[in-house]
């Protein structure tokens, strides 16, 4: 037997079996029980919300020779006719393909029969807005006065496209979304169905991949199960599968955004990119992340409500001390309205670009909450210089410009080797030390140790409590098999970066400056 894909073999065929929609299910099963049945219906909501599902289930429901409770029986001959398709009295027609004058009309003279068996004949129209104005006109005079025996289903995801004239003759039910927690649970029963091993964590994160269909989170599930077919589906293989982005990489490029480094968060756009991922994912799943950040700072115990793990919870609580409020806010609310021109936009990577870099840089935004934003930094900035006493620089007088010399470094041969897996060490070290790593600048302490350079109190507080530092020396042994011996040094306000070469980036060529002498 040919495959049948998931969301088809599980398709409900009863009204017991649709989920996430029981107004609508409780109000048709009330009208079959009483024989209230109208002439004609029309089902809007976004793909993947059940909207042909409950008409076929209808469908069949008026016609089975044994209900049970408003449901079909799916046992009688009428039941499984329309099951396989073939019977006569049910007739769908896809108006996206069907859209014109003549296929209403076919419709029209056949109303005028009655069914051959059973007691109604059905038709399904789906995708109804795509109907021409005159195949609206066709079909207004009928679905005015159709006969008793016929019923409309009419199924669409633009209603405001249908004209008013045919939605004022229809029972209109509105398909909502289907909740994330609804999903998750259906799409655990089903891969226990099928024997696939998973976790609730992982089916959640494809649940919410799903946007709301149920259409859509079973073929996202069927994409993770032909990848690891056999095998057990975790959160890190549908993170894998599905191009998804992990919440320490949104750790990071919030850290970027929030720092003003344009250069860093465009590159690991395009690392992204490289990576396969979607952008356009990357700036909802981004968003999201902003949003548990502001669940995080109420200080009471959400983690069911963040749906993440208890190590990115950590990660989470240790985020959210660096940022205020006004600050996430600002960020949710100009990545929403991004979200929203992605939907029309075809150059999506540049308009996430400009946008990335407006978040860098709120002196070159006008609205109100970059002003606001701006403000906000240059009190914080003015209550540091105040309580610090020191003063603003005074402007240097002008130089005639002097070709730079280099300047040479030395650099014991085990610190190059930390440097040269940098990366690699930031990515195994254990969290939430793994995060401060990451922002950091790993530079050359006088002693010639390997010295790590933070930008933030809350960072630098981290490492230096506990046994963090301990478990970042371990990682590098582990690494390069030899022992070195890290510091950590904060970089105090006024106090210029450049005071620390980044070796990171002397290693790399970046700073054409300096000369790197192995010793």
């Amino acid at each position: 037997m040919a495959y049948i894909a998931l969301y088809r073999k599980f398709r409900p065929s009863t009204f017991d079996e649709v989920k996430g929609q029981d107004a609508i299910v409780t109000t048709l099963r009330n009208q079959l029980r009483t024989g209230r049945i109208g002439h004609a219906y029309c089902f809007n909501g976004t793909r993947g919300t059940g909207k042909t599902s409950v008409a076929k289930i209808l469908a069949k429901a008026i016609n089975c020779e044994n209900p049970v409770d408003g449901n079909p029986c799916n046992e009688c001959a009428m039941c499984k006719a329309i099951n396989e398709g073939s019977s006569m009295n049910v007739v769908e027609l896809d108006a996206a393909s069907n859209n014109g004058v003549a296929n209403i009309r076919e419709i029209v003279d056949e109303v005028r029969y009655y069914p051959t068996e059973g007691k109604y004949k059905v038709y399904i129209i789906d995708e109804v807005h795509m109907l021409s104005t005159g195949a609206f006109n066709a079909l207004l005079k009928t679905l005015e006065e159709p006969p008793s025996y016929v019923v409309f289903i009419l199924a669409t995801t633009e209603v405001h496209a249908i004209p008013i004239t045919i939605l004022s003759r229809c029972q209109r039910y509105d398909f909502k979304r289907i909740r994330i927690e609804t999903i998750t649970e259906r799409l655990l029963e089903l891969c226990g169905k099928e024997q696939i091993g998973t976790e609730e964590k992982a089916m959640r994160y494809v649940a919410r991949l799903g946007d709301g269909s149920m259409r859509d989170a079973l073929s996202l599930l069927e994409r993770c199960v032909s990848y690891y077919s056999g095998q057990d589906l975790t959160y890190d293989r549908v993170l894998e599968v599905l191009g998804s982005v992990d919440t320490e990489v949104f750790a990071l490029a919030l850290r970027h955004i929030h720092d003003g480094k344009v250069t860093k968060i465009i590159r690991l756009l395009d690392e992204m990119t490289v990576a396969g991922r979607e952008l356009p994912r990357f700036i909802v799943d981004l968003t999201w992340y902003l949003r548990n950040l502001l669940l995080a700072q109420s200080g009471e115990d959400l983690s069911d409500a963040m749906e993440i793990s208890g190590e990115q919870m950590k990660l989470l609580m240790h985020e959210a001390k660096v940022y205020t409020p006004e600050e996430l806010m600002r960020y949710i609310s100009v990545l929403s309205e991004l979200t929203n021109r992605l939907r029309h936009e075809s150059q999506k990577r540049v308009l996430i670009e400009m946008t990335v870099v407006r978040l860098c840089r709120p002196q070159t935004d006008v609205n109100n909450e970059a002003v606001l934003d701006r403000i906000r930094r240059l009190e914080n900035e003015i209550a540091v210089l105040k309580r610090t006493g020191v003063a603003a620089p005074a402007e240097a007088p002008e130089e005639d410009e002097k070709p730079k010399e280099k300047i040479k470094l030395a650099l014991p041969e085990q610190i190059l080797e930390v440097v040269n897996n940098w990366q690699t060490i930031c990515g195994i070290a254990p969290l939430p030390a793994r995060m401060a790593m990451k922002v950091c600048s790993p530079s050359l302490s006088p002693a010639g140790n390997l010295l790590l350079v933070m930008n933030s109190p809350t960072d630098y507080d981290l490492l230096t409590s506990a046994n963090h530092i301990e478990q970042v020396e371990k990682t590098i042994e582990k690494t390069i098999k030899h022992k070195v011996t890290v510091e950590v040094e904060l970089l105090k306000e006024g106090e210029s970066p450049t005071k620390y070469v980044d070796l990171c980036d002397a290693v790399a060529g970046r700073l054409g400056d300096i000369d790197i002498e192995i010793v």
